[in-house]
């Protein structure tokens, strides 16, 4: 028997990759019921037709909502009767947040807080709360929107503490391969069309997790959280060159001239970093190693202002934060395994029958 056995699940911003990943995890599992809740008419009737036409048996398990985060009337009616919440609607693009703070805010940030306090209202169990690397030292839009995301779901699990109705935690993680958006379909699109790949900074670095990971992420939070925590996955990160060149490698089997595709170097785009951190140095300083995983517990000091200028951390010059030119770096074999996992590229080398149009790459 799963947690989820007969249980209600909500997923904001369901009809994203992630809300995909949960469907494709959970969908014939136990579960009573998984909620999709967003704004985009159209990608909810896409994914009705795709899961009436692939899970016949068990479509009628998912329901689906249209509303807006930053709508808390629209967000009520989708929280009745739900036992938890996966709280991962967001605007994450860094070059439309960027032009578009104030947008950015709106969802990421009040649009979170509109999904807590309805959840807390209507005595959700579980709320977890996706964030990503580039809320860790951001320098951009989209990730000091996520920051302060996570410092208000933190705020609230502190405020709720131990023992509460609801317990509210987060998870923080890095490129997510092949989501919706991301840079990986784009180049194989740009290989397969005869085009050059277009790259930023061949030296800069990124982690590598796929869907299935940031799932596994999320439920590592879920049944191990304590309200106020923010859960980290240790992940392998590998150069934009790596990524390229194993790329390449891959699609050569499909047709040689792929793997003679040209590099084109374009220069950094506004907003972006040479690496990402996933765990501050800061935050390193209380961060509780789980094997698989960091969890850094949330501080429970209170706004007694003496405690902030007579007690200090010794070790700290000594902490180093955790960011993807420091963790394990893979070389193009190991990346070329990481890509291997991904569904679109099993599909293009024929490994797996194609589970979307053939225009549609991403996971």
């Amino acid at each position: 028997m799963s947690i989820f056995k007969e249980k209600v699940l909500l997923i904001t911003g369901g009809t994203g990759s992630f809300g995909n990943a949960v469907l494709r995890r959970f969908l014939t599992s136990d579960i009573k019921e998984i909620r999709i809740f967003s704004r985009d008419e159209k990608k909810q009737d896409d994914m009705r037709h795709h899961l009436q036409a692939t899970y016949p048996e068990v479509a009628s398990k998912v329901k689906f909502y249209i509303g807006d985060v930053r709508n808390r009337e629209s967000v009520n009616v989708a929280m009745r009767g739900v036992d938890y919440v996966f709280a991962a609607a967001a605007l994450k693009q860094v070059p439309s947040c960027e032009f578009f703070p104030m947008e950015a805010t709106m969802t990421n940030v009040v649009g979170t807080n509109n999904v807590l306090l309805s959840a807390i209202d209507h005595g959700v169990k579980n709320v977890v709360v996706l964030s990503t690397d580039k809320a860790a030292y951001p320098i951009n839009a989209m990730g000091i929107s996520k920051a302060l995301m996570e410092k208000v779901a933190i705020a609230k699990g502190r405020e709720l503490g131990e023992g509460a109705k609801t317990t509210i935690c987060c998870t923080r993680y890095g490129n997510v391969m092949a989501s919706r958006g991301s840079v990986i379909p784009l180049w194989v699109e740009q290989i397969m069309a005869g085009k050059p790949i277009t790259i930023t900074d061949p030296n800069m670095t990124r982690f590598m997790m796929t869907l299935d990971d940031a799932v596994d992420l999320v439920i590592y939070a879920f049944t191990h959280g304590h309200n106020g925590d923010l859960f980290v996955q240790k992940a392998p990160a590998a150069t934009l060159d790596t990524l390229a060149t194993a790329l390449k490698g891959i699609y050569s089997k499909i047709a040689p001239k792929y793997g003679e595709t040209e590099v084109k170097i374009i220069g950094t785009r506004h907003g972006e970093k040479l690496y990402e951190t996933l765990v501050t140095r800061e935050e390193m300083a209380k961060a509780i190693d789980m094997g698989n995983y960091y969890r850094i517990p949330c501080d429970n000091r209170d706004l007694n202002y003496d405690k902030f200028f007579t007690e200090g951390n010794e070790d700290m010059t000594r902490i180093e934060d955790y960011h993807s030119h420091n963790t394990r770096r893979l070389d193009v074999e190991g990346m070329k395994e990481q890509l291997m996992r991904l569904r679109f590229i099993q599909e293009d080398l024929g490994l797996l029958p194609r589970a979307k149009a053939r225009d549609i790459r991403s996971e």
